[in-house]
């Protein structure tokens, strides 16, 4: 069961409760160009094992307000999250919430953390954008910083999804997807996300609850040195790296999804400490 919910007109939410007693919460942050609705079936997976789910489409995603491409400030992403979890948080006042993100939501939800771990029992990450396969240079990094002041909504660079999965169906759905944004990436949006990364190097050791870090062994996407990278940083005593070998970039939807669903659910079970609520 899916219900939509709204915490203004901006943002759309989805929620996905369990029909039966409730475990904890999932708080998904999805990837850049997405939307929510893509993970309705890892949704059903975790709705099954006793956890309700909820997601948005980020500010200029999917069915959000927002120019498709760019953002103003990085932030913009953190408030929108923010607000989901206060709704959420008034659903199920005595659960845990876990953060969940992918790619450019690894990111946003790794970047949370640096001022909000308090809000949540764990969190979770898939193929977090931690670090570019590409990493532009010095030189370059000023030039798109210097545009971005300038003209921040230019279009600076396309994604290529054709290597999100492994699966040609995942691949073919995604590029005829209407809600996944097609959009050249603004000089902003590209500014802002790599300086959220250097912020996320080099503050992960104030990172301290539990962590599980996922990445497709063969992403292209983003790099899987990024997420050794923040897992050999983060101060946390309880964490947790798993590298897919030979997975592409949406682990979730890979071939072995129903696998890496289990593992994130055997995850979540150990680390719950709530009892069970009435959804």
């Amino acid at each position: 069961m899916t219900q939509t919910i709204k915490h203004n007109d901006d943002i759309y939410q989805l929620h996905w409760p369990t029909e039966g007693e409730t475990k904890g919460i999932i708080l998904l942050v999805h990837g850049l160009g997405e939307h929510c609705e893509r993970y309705a079936r890892l949704a059903e997976f975790v709705n099954n094992a006793g956890y309700a789910m909820c997601s948005i489409d980020l500010p200029g995603h999917g069915q959000s307000a927002g120019k498709r491409g760019h953002i103003d400030r990085f932030a913009d992403f953190e408030t929108a999250v923010l607000g989901l979890y206060e709704n959420m948080n008034g659903l199920y006042p005595e659960s845990d919430v876990f953060l969940l993100g992918h790619s450019m939501g690894g990111l946003i939800a790794t970047h949370l953390l640096l001022q909000h771990q308090h809000l949540f029992k764990g969190a979770m990450l898939s193929g977090p954008a931690i670090q570019s396969p590409q990493t532009p240079s010095a030189v370059q990094l000023k030039i798109i910083s210097i545009v971005g002041k300038i003209l921040p909504r230019l279009g600076m660079l396309k994604l290529d999804a054709s290597q999100v999965s492994r699966d040609p169906a995942v691949v073919e759905d995604y590029m005829n997807d209407p809600l996944v944004s097609k959009s050249k990436l603004s000089a902003r949006l590209l500014t802002e996300m790599f300086s959220s990364m250097q912020d996320c190097v080099e503050q992960a050791a104030a990172i301290r609850l539990p962590m599980l870090i996922m990445h497709g062994g063969a992403d292209v996407m983003t790099a899987p040195e990024g997420a050794q990278l923040l897992y050999d940083s983060i101060s946390s005593s309880d964490k947790t790296l798993k590298i897919y070998p030979g997975l592409y970039h949406e682990i979730f939807n890979e071939p072995e999804q129903l696998e890496i669903y289990a593992e994130m659910v055997a995850w979540l079970d150990a680390h719950r400490t709530t009892k069970s609520v009435a959804a």
